[in-house]
């Protein structure tokens, strides 16, 4: 059952970090965000980065609440 919501936790973080790059990245241009490729490795990491701290935490959450 653990993967079940460390799956849930990644998919949360992951749609949670999408929802923050939008707000972080409303002021570039289309044209700026497809050939900075800086930008790719920056915000693509912390994107992921988010999204398995949100796992973990999610799972931290489930064994705290559900010992086994």
């Amino acid at each position: 059952m653990s993967w079940v919501v460390g799956i849930i936790g990644f998919i949360a973080g992951f749609a949670a970090g999408q929802m923050l790059l939008l707000r972080m990245l409303k002021d570039r241009s289309r044209e700026e965000l497809l050939s900075d490729r800086n930008l790719k490795w920056k915000y693509g990491t912390f994107n992921w980065l988010i999204a398995i701290a949100t796992c973990l935490s999610f799972l931290a959450l489930y064994r705290y609440y559900f010992p086994a």
